[in-house]
């Protein structure tokens, strides 16, 4: 390889919003994000499921429409 060329590798902070520290090695400098593993809804197994049924019932029934048979094929 050649001498001079390449970018320093050295130790690096990660901190995240949720107060994460996670230690690694990259050509940047310390970095601050707002979001990681320990935090995200999805890997953290707090995510949200939002159920739509409530709201076509709500729209049936502020235009009074009436349920839809439903297809027995």
């Amino acid at each position: 390889m050649k001498e001079g060329i390449h970018p320093k590798y050295n130790e690096v902070t990660i901190t995240c919003g949720c107060g994460n520290v996670i230690k690694t090695h990259s050509t940047a400098g310390d970095m601050h994000m707002e979001i990681c593993a320990a935090c995200h809804p999805f890997y953290s197994g707090k995510q949200k499921i939002v159920d739509s049924a409530g709201r076509v019932e709500r729209f049936r029934k502020k235009y009074g429409l009436k349920e839809e048979p439903e297809n027995t094929n």
